[in-house]
């Protein structure tokens, strides 16, 4: 998720205006608008500092690239070993319990 997104989101989760979040945050409302909008590119300490204003903590984690291809192709593997798990056909009638009719 790009900066503009993460700061979006955390404002709008969070309720506040642009105008607190900037307040908060020790910045413009301006500058807010700004990385909002993707005009403007925080620094990832300036990010923190905006999410954190917003309530929220930001986390980033290390993960191996992986292509694009190869992730695709794992995930339609994923997606025709839970296909095998249903019927090829369905069947004609539906079955289910018979429930006796409360006196």
């Amino acid at each position: 998720m790009e900066a503009a997104a993460l700061i979006r989101t955390a404002r709008q989760r969070s309720g506040l205006s642009l105008r607190r979040l900037a307040r908060a945050a020790g910045t413009s409302h301006a500058t807010v608008v700004a990385y909002e909008a993707g005009r403007k590119e925080p620094s990832l300490v300036t990010l923190a500092r905006v999410v954190r204003a917003a309530g929220f903590t930001l986390e980033i984690d290390l993960l191996p690239a992986v292509d694009d291809a190869e992730a695709r192709g794992r995930e339609l593997l994923e997606v025709l070993e839970l296909a095998e798990q249903f019927p090829a056909r369905h069947e004609p009638t539906l079955r289910a319990p018979k429930f006796q009719r409360a006196p």
